[in-house]
């Protein structure tokens, strides 16, 4: 199939993103939409709250001095302020620019001049700083707001002699087609670009999630169901948080936020969330853990038949179809040994996730629905507002990214490209018009990927075309196939497959420095620095095992030859991962350069 379109479930939106929190206070001025983190307890803000909050900053920032199609940065982790100020801004006819709390003084200033930021909310002090680091160079920043100093109280205080009519009508005073953020990309390759997004975009991809019924209902059923709840720990810098964000609001589903992702689990114990978002990487993690903590206890055969049991429940109900009896009985023993525990885990009352940013391998999702916990797999970017394409609870074909969302058509250009169309798409990149011509045609994006739809409309993520490898022998291969195999294996942090002109297909190896520790322990093996792993020989054919597993998933010509273990792992703080923990690979091409070639030597 070349082309899937899913007709849109809602009318074309009006008014903009402010009226739900408008709507919200009017007709349920008592539910609870946010818990917000106090000390050791989470405190409820109810609808009518939350608006009497975000009006209050947002009358300090008109009289700050903020006007209509103003841009006003937003670094910080995430947490309830993030929300309440990004409603804030909206609500004083502003422009979001997020920012990552981990930004180097280079990003901040790149993405607050581009952007031509009037104003800037900060979360820490370090923030702060790094701000004034390069303030001197932003000739359009007036104003920095910290919010650990107090300065919200501040602002709301400022603000009072705005009036209710004024704020009103600044708000009304939006349309909805305007401006309402500039995300940044987060820059796996070159200077990131500025995707302007509108009211419009935001409206249009959770209108068509949240208020979808009938056939379509779906995804719509984790936004509405009478408890629902999520606990975000993403960073809400990020596009497909964001969306999360706007669409519970819009079905006022109670959210809580952490960004503290080390002690995650005690946090999803104590909010119980009923869906959660995440990425592969946090699956694999929770995954990897459990399996650690049964063989160290002894109990490894118990939870790897365990695995293999929800696997095969899970593979059983493809296509509508029913597991055998004695498989049913399997797993209902399973369920009471193992099951229920590592539910208890996420909170206990989680029946659903979102998982985006990267593929999650097939076998990993049929584990986690096997046991209790469905995730379904979603495909977007930041210029399609998150989700074009997304799988439903009630249709969730394991290794696809589901069919286009209502609204949105795909269609598979002749070179294997995912072109995209609809009320999602952004309207081009900020300060950019040569790549915005570039990126729109006729209304369709290009998205880089490569995919293919099947019979039913579901698509699958083959490659990245600017990532696509070719080997001196002519062989075109798509390196995500075999790095997703790779990283699923519990002693793989990252890895990053090679072989541009090249004879052959090879990759380097970072080891997971959690993991290791563990695994030599099971493997009786003293404990050893991250070096000294990468040479001992029984790390290596681990390594090797992983490799032959990857090499599995494609043709001999496609597979990998050699491999190397590095002796640092890849990370953010490192410059080698993105905030959403994508591979920059022309910086690991860069920084690793005599390491590739050794490949080859």
């Amino acid at each position: 199939m070349d082309e899937y379109a899913c007709p849109a479930v809602i009318d074309t939106p009006t008014g903009n993103l402010t009226d739900l929190v408008v709507d919200n206070a009017v007709q349920a001025p008592h539910k609870v939409v946010f818990s917000r983190r106090a000390g050791d307890r989470w405190l409820d803000v109810t609808c009518r709250e939350f608006l009497t909050e975000v009006s209050g900053v947002a009358k300090g920032l008109i009289a700050a001095g903020i006007e209509p199609g103003d841009r006003v940065g937003l670094m910080s982790r995430t947490r309830y302020e993030w929300t309440l100020i990004d409603f804030a801004i909206w609500f004083a006819g502003g422009v979001t620019v997020p920012i990552y709390e981990t930004s180097s003084a280079e990003q901040v200033q790149w993405i607050l001049s581009d952007s031509g930021a009037k104003g800037c909310f900060v979360e820490t002090i370090e923030h702060e700083a790094t701000v004034g680091e390069v303030r001197d160079g932003l000739s359009t920043l007036d104003h920095v707001w910290t919010i650990e100093a107090g300065t919200l109280d501040t602002l709301t205080g400022t603000g009072t002699d705005v009036s209710d009519d004024d704020l009103e009508a600044r708000r009304n005073g939006v349309p909805t087609d305007a401006l309402a953020t500039i995300i940044y990309t987060s820059g796996t390759t070159g200077r990131p670009k500025g995707c302007e997004l509108t009211h419009l975009n935001f409206l249009a991809e959770v209108g068509n999630i949240v208020r979808a019924d009938g056939a379509e209902k779906g995804l719509s059923t984790l936004f509405r169901e009478a408890d629902a709840s999520t606990l975000l720990f993403l960073p809400l810098a990020h596009v497909l948080a964001r969306v999360v964000q706007v669409g519970c609001v819009m079905a006022r589903a109670r959210v809580g936020h952490t960004a503290d992702v080390k002690n995650l689990l005690p946090d999803l114990q104590d909010f119980q969330p009923t869906f959660i978002l995440s990425v592969p990487r946090v699956f694999e993690k929770v995954y990897n853990s459990a399996a650690q903590k049964a063989e160290a206890a002894g109990k490894g055969k118990i939870f790897h038949s365990a695995a293999d049991t929800a696997i095969a429940y899970s593979e059983a109900l493809e296509d509508g179809g029913r597991p055998g009896l004695g498989l049913i009985a399997k797993h209902a023993v399973f369920d009471k040994l193992v099951y229920s525990k590592l539910r208890a885990a996420l909170g206990g009352k989680t029946r659903w996730s979102v998982s985006g940013g990267a593929p999650l391998g097939p076998r990993l999702g049929h584990f986690f629905r096997g046991i209790g916990l469905t995730i379904v797999e979603g495909y977007g970017l930041t210029e399609t507002t998150a989700a074009a394409a997304v799988n439903r609870p009630d249709h969730n074909k394991i290794g696809t990214v589901g069919r286009p969302l209502p609204g949105v058509t795909i269609r598979i250009a002749d070179d294997g490209e995912i072109l995209i169309k609809g009320g999602i798409v952004f309207r081009g990149y900020w300060n950019n018009e040569a790549a915005t011509a570039d990126a729109l045609a006729d209304g369709w994006f290009r998205s880089g990927d490569i995919g293919e739809l099947d019979s039913d409309g579901f698509l699958r993520i083959t490659g990245r075309k600017k990532e696509i490898i070719v080997t001196a022998g002519g062989k075109n291969v798509a390196p995500a196939v075999l790095e997703d195999r790779l990283r699923a294996h519990r002693l793989v942090s990252q890895c990053i497959v090679v072989g541009d002109a090249q004879p052959y297909i090879a990759c380097l190896v970072t080891l997971d420095e959690e993991a290791l520790p563990a695994w030599l322990e099971q493997h009786g093996k003293p404990a050893m620095t991250l070096g000294e792993a990468a040479q001992d020989p029984g790390v290596q054919a681990e390594i090797q095992g992983a490799v032959d597993d990857a090499n599995k998933a494609v043709s001999k010509a496609e597979s990998i030859k050699r491999f190397k273990i590095l002796a640092v792992d890849w990370t953010e703080d490192g410059g080698v991962l993105t905030p959403s923990l994508k591979l920059k690979r022309n910086v690991v091409m860069k920084e690793f350069a005599t390491e590739v070639d050794a490949l080859y030597s």
